[in-house]
């Protein structure tokens, strides 16, 4: 990859100078405005003001100990000391040729491949999968799919909430008013139905609480008939919950939930208060301030009143029960024991941020050897919002099923497919839609950036202009229909590419992009970098069609421009499918 080339020379001119510098001080950037060229550097100015250096001397100094000839014209130096570098077309064309030559999909794979755990999506057993679903699902697909591609070892563990003391209800409502007609149709709204049933009768009835949790005591000193409607509940929640995932095209290494971890909780509990780091308070069990953080960064303070309070961290109830946070230590040591990852990413929504702060502070006290090798990662997100700009919900107020969002965004792409194309038959109009429908939804949410709201809209996700899915495939199906017309004339990689049109050199330009935007969604965990480049890259290929005839193009014309068709197509397919996204020949 040229911008991998253009750091290794950049990152050997940088050590004769500086040494001490980073690696990562030689990364390269596209540059924010193509007429200043087409990769930049601006590490000199932070290196420059660590060492007291004038930022603008050192640029001048490294770029004369720069030999790029082969790829790019000279280092242009632009203002406090941006390295700016501009690739010569003839580079680019061979470049071009690359992937037939066998090579990547203009992306390289990791020198140094990481081991990653990543923890999404984490549906709660006994409840249909809903809307807000969609976005840790969508997002950790996406992040595994990415790393994979670049050579980083994955693994995906959907930890599910399959513990708790919702089960004392249920199984309360399961035994007294389980509808076993309404459970075979529907099993997660029966399971639902029975839950709000017996929960809401509890509020006013403490008998029916004292009942639930006599029922949970039961099943978590393995009672038998408890421990059988439990599982049936987990097997029918699973059988359902495997369904959407299947629709969704998402899968999952492991399905480890809550209750995998239950054996050892107690050990969790005891070996923090055996070294300190956890104490009794009123009963329960916490983890305080231990004094080492400023308090604006302690995530076991909180300000009231104008004054630093504590913000403990409970790991155990008065009552000696277990919580979210214990199973989730309980968790992180079986990881490393199993793994012994690089990397743990948690993918969930915003609310969490301080649950995982003050989980990841507990963990460095617990094990500071694992965690000094053991990045975590809390990889956050916002709302999806109703078009009042309150979160997304039914008329009547209640939660979204995801599937019936599924349903609809189906039959909704059906109809664009049918007026878009009626002679296709009606299957294959479906088969279309579902892919269409589908990746809009999953597009959606993945192109904003993720810790923003986004206003969830039928008709922009489903519109086939602007930056979504369907425009994407449509770009797709387009340079499909093109090879078709021309009798499927592949490029073989003997061809010349001379590049003299200005939007092919821009269209070849951006197609060498590909990897340095993975490489920025993999290192920030931001999916939209590539949906954004996606729909750049639809706009340079746009405007090359309209410009630079193809099928009808000169002679020596033709071969080149066929390559640069080929070449979006397969970028296009493959940057939509590490989104997760399929990308039809045909619409």
């Amino acid at each position: 990859m040229i911008h991998l080339l253009i750091e290794s020379r950049l990152r050997a001119a940088l050590t004769l100078r500086l040494p001490d510098a980073a690696a990562s001080a030689a990364a390269l950037r596209p540059c924010p405005d193509p007429k200043f060229g087409d990769y930049q550097n601006t590490a000199m100015m932070s290196l420059a003001k660590e060492r007291k250096m004038n930022p603008r001397q050192l640029a001048t100094e490294v770029a004369a100990g720069l030999d790029l000839s082969p790829w790019c014209e000279p280092v242009e130096i632009a203002g406090p000391g941006f390295l700016n570098f501009r690739l010569k077309p003839d580079a680019v064309a061979a470049a071009l040729r690359g992937p037939l030559a066998g090579e990547p999909l203009f992306f390289a794979k990791a020198a140094k491949p990481r081991s990653v755990v990543i923890d999404f999506s984490s549906p709660n057993v006994a409840k249909p999968m809903h809307i807000g679903h969609i976005r840790s699902t969508a997002l950790g697909d996406c992040l595994a799919r990415v790393m994979r591609l670049l050579g980083h070892r994955v693994v995906t563990d959907n930890h599910i909430g399959d513990w708790g003391t919702q089960f004392g209800l249920l199984t309360v409502g399961w035994k007294t008013d389980l509808d076993a007609n309404a459970l075979a149709r529907d099993p997660l709204s029966e399971m639902e139905r029975l839950y709000k049933q017996v929960n809401a009768a509890s509020e006013n009835d403490p008998s029916i609480r004292e009942t639930a949790r006599q029922e949970l005591v039961k099943l978590q000193s393995g009672d038998p008939e408890n421990l059988a409607i439990w599982k049936r509940m987990i097997d029918l929640s699973q059988a359902q919950f495997d369904r959407v995932y299947g629709r969704l095209r998402v899968s999952f290494d492991h399905t480890l939930g809550e209750s995998f971890y239950n054996s050892r909780l107690k050990q969790v509990v005891q070996e923090l208060r055996d070294r300190g780091i956890a104490r009794e308070s009123q009963g329960a069990i916490c983890v305080f301030s231990d004094g080492t953080s400023p308090p604006k960064e302690d995530p076991f303070l909180v300000q009231r009143d104008e004054e630093w309070a504590p913000n403990p961290l409970l790991i155990q109830k008065a009552d000696g029960a277990a919580n979210y946070a214990t199973t989730d230590l309980a968790t992180l040591a079986y990881r490393w024991e199993t793994w012994r990852p690089d990397e743990v990413i948690y993918v969930t929504d915003g609310r969490q941020q301080l649950h995982f702060r003050q989980l990841f502070a507990v963990w460095k006290r617990w094990q500071p050897e694992r965690a000094e090798g053991m990045k975590l990662e809390h990889v956050w997100f916002g709302s999806i919002l109703g078009d009042d700009g309150k979160p997304f919900k039914t008329r009547s107020g209640e939660t979204v099923r995801l599937f019936e969002v599924l349903d609809e965004a189906e039959e909704r792409a059906f109809q664009v497919v049918s007026e878009k194309n009626p002679e296709l038959a009606e299957p294959d109009r479906r088969e279309i839609a579902k892919r269409v429908g589908i990746g809009a939804v999953k597009y959606a949410d993945l192109s904003p950036n993720r810790q923003s709201d986004y206003v969830f809209s039928w008709e922009k996700m489903l519109s086939l202009q602007g930056n979504t899915a369907p425009y994407l495939q449509y770009a797709h199906a387009r340079i499909q229909s093109i090879f078709r017309k021309s009798g499927d004339a592949r490029a073989s990689g003997s061809e010349l590419v001379a590049l003299r049109h200005a939007d092919e050199l821009s269209l070849a330009k951006h197609l060498l992009r590909f990897g340095i935007t993975l490489e920025a969604v993999a290192a920030e965990y931001r999916p939209n970098y590539l949906c954004l480049y996606l729909y750049e890259l639809a706009g340079h290929f746009a405007r090359f069609y309209e410009s630079c005839p193809v099928l009808k193009a000169e002679a020596a014309d033709r071969p080149g421009r066929l390559l640069l068709c080929e070449m979006t197509g397969r970028v296009l397919k493959q940057g939509l499918e590490v989104l997760g996204i399929e990308a039809p020949d045909q619409m």
